[in-house]
């Protein structure tokens, strides 16, 4: 059933009302002199900048390739941690085996490995996709491993009493039951892989990336110029926050009534 226009404009007003604020903020911080322009510039400086770079093509051009390496990165730590995951909370012994080496592994900082993985596969694409997906791939398998271990165990005992297979059972409980955990891991998953590649495009020095906009500026001093990366960041994060995964929420495990829908 489709919301009332009402809640709509409210929502939109709600989630615009953090933004502004943040905005406020900076204008009166830029404005107060605390630092000096060059370093605090104001939103008009920043909002031509950005005009610049995104009409000229080369920030489309660089948030592109951010963009596929981060999504390359969080779809093999998804196909590596959901069945990991499901493995280790339904078999005993894979769960003995992997839980210490992850539990080694994952305090392990993403960026402490950028210089062995260049060492190792050399400087660009490679190395930067590969840290992206290290830092994404434990938010998978510790959330998907949590959400099977709670599913209830009486609806496995409901299905079985009625017949239901080892596979009927994977397939319309335990799948359906952990996905609230699922859906939080790849929200998980894509900020630390937002995280990862930015201080991978920092030191492994691929020929584009957002991160490759950033370091170049900080080389110069322009501070336009890495603000504006920022925001793009920061739109993008935003999109795949309304865009993909509200709607998965949606269509998965609000649809199924395992999720309370938002409120007014």
């Amino acid at each position: 059933m489709n919301a009332p226009r009402s809640y709509v404009w409210r929502s939109v007003w709600r989630g615009a009302a953090g933004i502004v604020t943040a905005v406020i903020l900076w204008e009166t911080f830029a404005r107060s002199g605390i630092f000096s322009r060059a370093l605090t510039p104001e939103l008009k400086a920043i909002a031509v900048t950005l005009y610049s770079l995104i009409a000229d093509g080369s920030m489309v051009k660089n948030a592109a390739f951010t963009l596929w390496r981060v999504l390359l990165g969080l779809f093999v730590a998804s196909v590596i941690g959901v069945p990991l995951g499901m493995l280790m909370a339904r078999y005993r012994a894979w769960e003995r085996f992997w839980l210490p080496l992850v539990s080694v592994l994952m305090p392990i900082p993403t960026l402490a490995w950028v210089p062995l993985f260049i060492l190792w596969f050399g400087i660009g694409d490679l190395a930067t996709t590969l840290v992206v997906t290290y830092a994404a791939t434990f938010p998978m398998i510790y959330n998907t491993w949590t959400g099977v271990r709670s599913v209830n165990p009486i609806w496995v005992r409901a299905a079985v009493s009625m017949g239901a297979g080892q596979h009927a059972i994977f397939r319309k409980v335990v799948f359906p039951g952990s996905m609230p955990y699922i859906i939080t891991g790849l929200r998980l998953a894509f900020g630390r892989a937002w995280i990862a590649v930015i201080g991978a495009e920092l030191l492994a020095s691929p020929t584009w990336g957002v991160g490759r906009v950033i370091f170049d500026a900080k080389e110069f001093l322009d501070s336009e110029v890495m603000l504006a990366a920022l925001v793009v960041i920061g739109a993008m994060g935003l999109l795949f926050e309304r865009v993909v995964f509200q709607k998965l929420e949606r269509y998965t495990v609000t649809r199924w009534g395992m999720l309370a829908p938002p409120r007014v």
